[in-house]
């Protein structure tokens, strides 16, 4: 067993303005081979997990008015949660994590990234790149086909004009030289503000520290839904609302809605606003990971929730920050890592890499939970409405430039040690075990998740 703070869980702490005198709780061990890459992922990996898993310590101290729990963070547990969307299973039966149109593509000077997982941004991708049909390899090879004769830049910018997501392969230098990458270079890892003078929150006992809050999830794949499912283990009703129109894939969800539920409504329709106010009204946290701006009509700012709900915690998430030229842009971890360079670091002289999972999504999920417990503490001892901030691309540059690798155990990482069953309305699924831990806290979710879209939009015990 490791007792020694790592630095980067030093540094994440402090940016949750947390008492550093609390770190002391936390031990690490356990086979830490799992995530190998250049870079070092698995200290982003071991540290997101240790704060969030402190914090909710912390916040169970809260609520027991005993001492803050013992963290041991577990190396191969970290490292298999992380690969949890790629180790998922039902009845035996595995998926792809990425659809054919999601990968990287030559272009007339270079690499392009898409995504297109979704149906709504395969059809965008074809439309800007005038490329007729749906699926199979004609597709792809027509797809490859528009993409070699423009270059990348080109490519970018008609995709995204066209509402899809692609991003040109830029190297770090050539990221932090442009204007969102020096104005990502400027921001912190997070950020966490008290908004207003609401009143204390009264947190009665309970053994688990979100017992008896109510989370509305407004997220999509993946940090989001990471962050949801944590406050789910750890004891909150987590409501996950998407537009009908925007259906999720049931395989994504069967790693991401781990204790949750999960309804749909339309905002833009009048029963459906109905409905979501008054689930709102009984709300304690809401979490959004649209783009910026893309829920402002629905009363979503933190001004209107604010003057609405006072009292609430508000914790938002995007992909390339909420300032600058591409602050309303779409964006997907595997197209942050193309964007900021991370590609090229791992990659060849013959081709753009990989990180070993989606990492910038994992962490980044760890950090947004970690963020909304301590808003939750924060609240306990001086009230107010609270606002936790996080981006993709401020993961990454924390892991680029501010992070090293720690020495592991690298010998012997089995993911199957930290996967279990457990029968599904999917069939039998197997999954990975939560990473987050403490001294008396669960060792895993209350319920399995269940097909997306089908639960009621009510509160449980309302």
């Amino acid at each position: 067993m490791r007792c020694l703070i790592s630095a980067a869980t030093s540094q994440a702490w402090a940016a949750l303005g947390a008492d550093a005198s609390l770190l002391d709780r936390v031990s690490y061990g356990g086979p830490s081979g799992g995530l190998p890459a250049r870079l070092p992922v698995m200290e982003l990996a071991r540290a997101t997990v240790a704060v969030c898993s402190l914090a909710a310590a912390e916040l169970t101290s809260v609520r027991t008015g005993r001492a803050v729990p013992r963290v041991r963070v577990d190396d191969e547990s970290v490292a298999t949660a992380f690969l949890s969307d790629r180790l998922v299973r039902v009845d035996g039966q595995a998926w792809p994590t990425f659809a054919p149109l999601s990968r990287f593509w030559r272009s007339a000077d270079g690499w392009v990234r898409t995504h297109a997982n979704y149906p709504h941004h395969r059809a965008r991708l074809h439309a800007a790149l005038g490329v007729p049909g749906d699926a199979g390899e004609e597709t792809v090879d027509a797809v490859a086909e528009a993409i070699a004769g423009r270059t990348a830049l080109e490519v970018e910018e008609a995709v995204y004009a066209a509402g899809g997501l692609a991003v040109a392969a830029r190297g770090p230098e050539e990221w932090a030289k442009s204007e969102q990458g020096a104005l990502v270079a400027g921001q912190p890892l997070l950020t966490t503000s008290r908004v207003d003078d609401a009143p204390d929150r009264v947190l009665g006992d309970a053994a688990l520290p979100c017992s008896g809050l109510r989370v509305l999830d407004l997220t999509r794949v993946l940090a989001g839904p990471v962050a949801t499912r944590t406050l789910a283990l750890l004891g909150a009703d987590v409501l996950r609302i998407d537009a009908p129109q925007l259906p999720e894939s049931q395989e994504a969800h069967n790693d991401t809605g781990m204790g949750k539920r999960s309804t749909t409504l339309d905002l833009g329709d009048a029963t459906g606003r109905r409905v979501f106010e008054e689930l709102l009204d009984e709300a304690d946290v809401v979490v959004t990971g649209y783009r910026p701006g893309a829920l402002d009509r629905f009363g979503l700012t933190p001004e209107a929730l604010a003057g609405r709900c006072p009292g609430l915690v508000i914790a938002q998430l995007s992909a390339w920050g909420r300032y600058g030229p591409w602050h309303e842009r779409r964006g997907f971890d595997s197209l942050v890592q193309v964007a900021t360079g991370i590609a090229e670091l791992e990659g060849s002289p013959d081709s753009p890499g990989a990180l070993p999972a989606q990492a910038l999504d994992h962490g980044t999920g760890y950090l947004l939970a970690a963020g909304v417990l301590r808003a939750l503490t924060e609240q306990h001892r001086t009230g107010g409405t609270w606002l936790v901030r996080l981006a993709l691309t401020q993961t990454a540059h924390w892991l680029v430039h501010d992070l090293v690798s720690a020495p592991g155990e690298d010998d012997g990482f089995d993911a199957g040690r930290r996967l279990t069953e457990i029968d599904s309305p999917m069939g039998r699924l197997r999954h990975a075990l939560p990473p987050v831990s403490y001294e008396g806290g669960p060792v895993n979710w209350a319920r399995p998740p269940g097909l997306w879209g089908t639960d009621a939009p009510v509160w449980v015990g309302a």
